[in-house]
């Protein structure tokens, strides 16, 4: 028996999309995945390099992004932020922001405390935390910003105590006034007050960088291209073979 194929135009089309569709979706996870090799890398270098001292001087936020820091200074108690649907080992909670200014100069970073567990009878009521009184030096990691959650609408300004579901330095300027520096340290030292039990939780996620996972979904993507192709030319082989005989 000969193998006749029949060639069907919308069968084509539809194959046409899945295979395209397919290598798409497969080259950007295979991007994704490159992308979380060279951060990983990033990480594992500036983790090996001296702490950057934040003086106030501009700083350029990609060159110290995940770098430790230290700054002295003081923090500003009347601007804590709350930020919401900060969840920890299956508890509620925030992670309190709060401004903090540079020793001997105008500037502020702002500066995530740490975690703090939320009231479960009254949803609304922020914790609340002692502020280190006097100036101090704190250390830390240089992020961008804090971890972003979604959020429908456009969020209000931000305002002192107000929870807000996120927030970046430059926006926190915008709302507070103050001249602050383009990154968040979130913080790692103690804060020396012997209040241990006050002390906010500071265990930080990790950025992720799960290259297996994105490795798996380019697998995934590329085999339904594959299998959209052989399906494509099989049927189209059987039909063929079926309309000669």
């Amino acid at each position: 028996m000969r193998l006749r194929f029949r060639f069907r135009t919308i069968p084509f089309l539809a194959t046409l999309v899945l295979v395209a569709l397919g290598i798409a979706l497969g080259n950007w996870q295979v991007r994704r995945a490159a992308e979380k090799t060279a951060l990983q890398a990033r990480l594992t270098q500036r983790a090996a390099l001296p702490p950057v001292v934040l003086d106030g001087t501009p700083v350029d936020p990609a060159a110290i992004e995940y770098r430790r820091v230290s700054v002295t200074g003081e923090f500003v108690p009347g601007w804590p932020l709350f930020l919401d649907n900060r969840p920890l080992d299956g508890r509620t909670g925030f992670v309190l922001l709060m401004p903090f200014t540079i020793a001997a100069t105008g500037k502020v970073v702002l500066v995530a405390r740490g975690w703090l567990a939320r009231d479960p009878a009254v949803h609304d009521r922020v914790p609340h935390v002692a502020t280190p009184a006097g100036r101090r030096t704190i250390e830390g990691l240089a992020v961008l910003h804090p971890a972003r959650v979604m959020e429908l609408g456009k969020a209000p300004p931000a305002k002192p105590g107000a929870i807000v579901q996120n927030v970046d330095p430059a926006g926190f300027a915008r709302a507070s006034g103050l001249s602050v520096l383009p990154v968040l340290v979130e913080q790692t030292s103690v804060d020396g007050t012997g209040a241990a039990a006050a002390e906010p939780i500071r265990t930080w996620p990790a950025p992720a960088v799960d290259v297996d996972r994105n490795q798996g979904y380019a697998f995934q993507w590329y085999a339904l291209a594959a299998m959209a192709f052989l399906f494509f030319v099989m049927t189209g082989f059987r039909s063929g073979t079926k309309q000669a005989g």
